[in-house]
Order: C-alpha cells, then structure tokens, then sequence
C-alpha cells in the first residue's frame, strides 16, 4: 500500500499544474476572441461614419483636384470650346460692320473696340445675367429666374443680336440637356417660360450640374473674347499670332469684368458702347456679309 501511494503522488502533482495553466490558456483564447469581435464592430460601423463625413477623396493628390473638380473643369472646357456646337463662328457681334466701316483697322484697334465690348458693352451685362442666373437658378427661386430670363431678352439692343444670343442659347441648352441630360435643368428651364439668352443658357447649365459661378463666368467670358477675336481676325484680316496677342492682353480685362459681374445686381446693368450697338443694327443693311450678326 505504501508503494502505491507514492507512486500516485506525482500525477497528482502534475494534475494541478497542468489544470491552471489550461484555465489561463483558455482565458487567453476568449479574451483574444472578444477582441476580435469587438475589433471588427468597431470597424464596420464607425469606419463608413468618418467616410461619409469627411472631405471627398482626390481624384489625384499631385493634382489638388478632387474629382468633382475635375469633373466641373471638364465640363467648363467641354461646353464653352469653340468646337461646342452652337453656331458661334458665324456671328461678330456687329464687328463685320465696324471693319467695312474702317473703326476697326489692324489689331491695336481690334484690341481697343473689343476692350469696350467687353467691360462697358455687352460683355459686361452678359456677364451680370449669366451670374444673377446662376444663383437664381441654384436657390431655386423660379420667380426670379423668370424676371431675370425675360429682361436678358429684352436687353439686347437689335434685331440681329437677338437672333444671335437667343440662337445659342437655345442651342446650348439642347445639346447640355442630350449629353449630360438632368431634372434639375429640365425644371429650370420650365420656369424661365420663354426665350432663353445664350448667358442665362450657361448660368442654367452650370447651376443645374452643381459648377460654382466663379470658374462658370471666367470660362464664359474667355470664349466670348475668343470668338469675337476669331470675327476680327477674319475680317481685317489678322494672323494667328496677332490674334493671340490679343487675347494675352484682354486677360486683365477678363478678369476684372467678371470680378464687377460677380458683385453686381441688376440695378447695375447698363452700356456705353453706342457705336457698337450702332453697328449691330447697321449690319442689317450691309450689302455683303459673312456673318449673320
């Protein structure tokens, strides 16, 4: 009997070592488990929270772009190219008249009437309608939109010029709404009611994609300048690098009008341009013309 018990002694020993150290192990593996779990709730619920509320991502992070951003400058660029199609190229804005006329002789008198057109004429006002449109249309005020729409129409001082801005605008506007088709743009141009001028066309466009006015007006006002340049430059006639010229020196002007646009209200609107206007009418009567305008 003696014998036997010692021989017992020694399992019973190694049984109480090993039973606490399989409880601890155990404890381990739960613990390890529930952080797991815990771990993996955390992720899965906050994660989307903090992605849903922070900044958008960068479609490129040399680019300092995020993708609505390059998005709106692609449309900007899209829209208000000259290979847009909305029938620029063949109206000058009275410009043809101004040339036969002899007001408009080489390129330094190009660069000057066009200076005038742009901060004191018809540019400039454009400029106004297309912004008061544009918040208009963005807040959604469809009385305002109305008022604005029809006075634009009524603004302009011929018959020929009528039919140059109303045709482009309702060009740009048919083609805008094919390709990048919206309701937005749909309800905006329901409200406006009738004619639609080419300025007020672009607030709608770019208010109805979510594009800022800033960047909409500075675009707007490059490619007027430019198709009025491309009218010169075909008519005095002038070279390419006369007509780049040009347009290098009419960026402070650019972006001064579009700074007095942005800041404007409607009670500022207003031209000096007289024989500009005179010249949009007179081209009525021209005997020969290239351009409808």
């Amino acid at each position: 009997m003696p014998a036997t018990r010692m021989r017992r002694k020694p399992r019973t020993r190694i049984r109480a070592m090993i039973i606490p150290r399989m409880i601890m192990a155990i404890m381990m593996i739960i613990t390890i488990i529930m952080t797991s779990i815990a771990t993996t709730i955390i992720t899965t619920t906050i994660t989307p929270m903090l992605m849903t509320t922070s900044e958008p991502a960068p479609a490129d992070a040399g680019s300092g772009m995020n993708a609505d951003e390059a998005a709106a400058l692609y449309r900007l660029m899209t829209w208000l190219s000259p290979s847009f199609p909305v029938g620029a190229f063949s109206y000058s804005s009275g410009i043809e008249w101004a040339v036969e006329a002899g007001d408009i002789t080489d390129a330094a008198s190009l660069r000057d009437w066009l200076a005038a057109m742009l901060t004191d004429g018809s540019g400039f006002c454009d400029a106004v309608f297309l912004a008061q449109a544009h918040r208009a249309a963005t807040a959604r005020v469809d009385s305002e939109l109305r008022e604005i729409a029809e006075l634009a129409a009524a603004f302009v001082p011929s018959r020929e010029r009528q039919l140059e801005t109303t045709t482009q605008g309702r060009a740009f506007i048919e083609i805008a709404r094919t390709a990048w088709a919206g309701e937005d743009l749909d309800r905006m141009v329901a409200a406006c009611g009738g004619v639609i001028v080419y300025p007020v066309a672009v607030g709608l466009v770019s208010a109805a994609h979510a594009i800022p006015v800033a960047p909409t007006m500075h675009a707007f006002l490059h490619a007027l300048v430019s198709n009025w340049i491309s009218a010169g430059a075909r008519l005095v006639p002038l070279g390419q690098t006369d007509s780049q010229r040009i347009l290098a020196s009419l960026e402070d002007e650019v972006v001064l009008t579009a700074k007095r646009a942005l800041e404007a209200s409607l009670d500022d609107l207003g031209s000096a341009t007289f024989r500009a206007d005179l010249a949009s009418l007179l081209h009525e009567t021209q005997y020969t013309r290239l351009f409808r305008s």
